[in-house]
């Protein structure tokens, strides 16, 4: 099922007398989701992801815009006649009833045309555990299960419907990093296998980048990106984008283009065409440093970390915006930490330039 937003716009009254100030949560966003894909709605805390899903849940009342589901407008849609099926972060399991009840539970309450007989349901009860792979936990209570376990009768218990789109909010953040790691891999499994429009809302870009066929970046209930996760970190739109995105996160620096030169401090660190003279900012990924004794941009070396199949650099600069730079190179590389200061040559690919006063990207050509 395609859900397409328009102009979606959601505000809440001020709960400070004094300023009188709106929050506005969403605002003016239009986005379309296509059919059978997984969807990764982030961005920080606050900016509006939760409040977007609830208002394709029908559980939130748009201040302005539209939903659509297919070419139907569902805006005043109650959220049981909408056909979603919608996963808490918190579960949200019934202690007293048992996994196989809580399953059935919103089956019992289909009336009219979509009521089905006791046969069906159970049917549809075991075809949603087999899925999730809970179909030997029937019989279990919510507190003789595991945190993965719980999410999983969560999702069983969203699937039995047979939703139009499924809406996951936080789904992993209550668990341990094993079980995240598994789970999320589950639900990418499901996904697949049922082919429903999937929402999934998560502050973690590292989840989104990895089981998302597309990621919408949010700040501040405004859209900044969308696309395949790959290319919007091969890509980003501005330097929100580009530090929000990224596991070390990428690292800033003050600089300035003259004369075809982008420069660090007083170093050379890349020749460009198309760009005119004047202060910016500039990103670095960490893995866009490679370690050369001739290389045009030098750092204090702070320390070695050794990881196995690489190395992380921690250095810093004066002109960075953090305390630190990390700088992640291959293990076969060796740091001379007697010397005190690390040189290294940039690749180009993984360089950006923002303005830098919009944080808008800069396009370039590498000369």
């Amino acid at each position: 099922m395609k859900v397409t937003l328009q102009e979606l716009t959601k505000i809440f009254p001020s709960r400070d007398k004094k300023s009188g100030k709106e929050v506005r949560a969403v605002d003016h966003f239009d986005l379309e989701i296509p059919d059978g894909k997984l969807i990764g709605l982030l961005g920080p805390s606050g900016c509006g992801k939760s409040t977007m899903l609830y208002m394709i849940a029908g559980l939130q009342k748009p201040t302005s815009g539209k939903i659509f589901f297919g070419e139907e407008d569902v805006t005043s849609l109650s959220a049981e006649n909408r056909g979603i099926g919608l996963v808490f972060q918190n579960y949200a399991l019934y202690p007293h009833m048992t996994v196989e009840q809580n399953i059935l539970f919103p089956l019992q309450n289909l009336k009219g045309e979509a009521k089905l007989t006791r046969e069906e349901m159970q049917s549809r009860v075991l075809e949603a555990a087999k899925l999730v792979q809970i179909d030997e936990l029937l019989a279990r209570k919510p507190n003789e299960l595991s945190g993965g376990q719980q999410q999983r009768v969560a999702i069983a218990r969203a699937l039995v419907k047979m939703p139009k789109v499924l809406l996951l909010d936080e789904p992993l953040s209550n668990l341990d990093a094993r079980l995240r790691l598994q789970t999320r891999e589950e639900i990418r499994r499901i996904q697949k296998e049922t082919g429903i429009t999937t929402i999934f809302v998560t502050h973690d870009q590292e989840e989104a980048m990895s089981i998302c066929d597309q990621i919408v970046v949010m700040k501040e209930g405004v859209l900044q990106q969308t696309g395949k996760p790959q290319e919007i970190y091969d890509d980003p739109k501005n330097l929100f984008v580009a530090k929000f995105l990224g596991t070390p996160p990428i690292n800033v620096f003050a600089g300035r283009v003259e004369q075809g030169k982008v420069l660090i401090g007083e170093e050379a660190v890349l020749d460009v065409d198309g760009v005119e003279d004047q202060e910016v900012t500039i990103g670095i990924r960490p893995e866009g440093f490679e370690l050369d004794e001739q290389g045009s941009f030098t750092c204090d070396l702070r320390n070695v970390e050794v990881m196995g199949r690489d190395v992380s650099v921690v250095s810093s600069h004066p002109a960075a915006a953090a305390p630190l730079i990390r700088s992640i190179i291959d293990a076969d590389n060796r740091v001379d930490a007697s010397k005190g200061k690390v040189k290294f040559r940039i690749k180009p690919h993984k360089l950006y330039l923002f303005h830098k006063e919009t944080e808008e990207r800069i396009p370039f050509q590498v000369k």
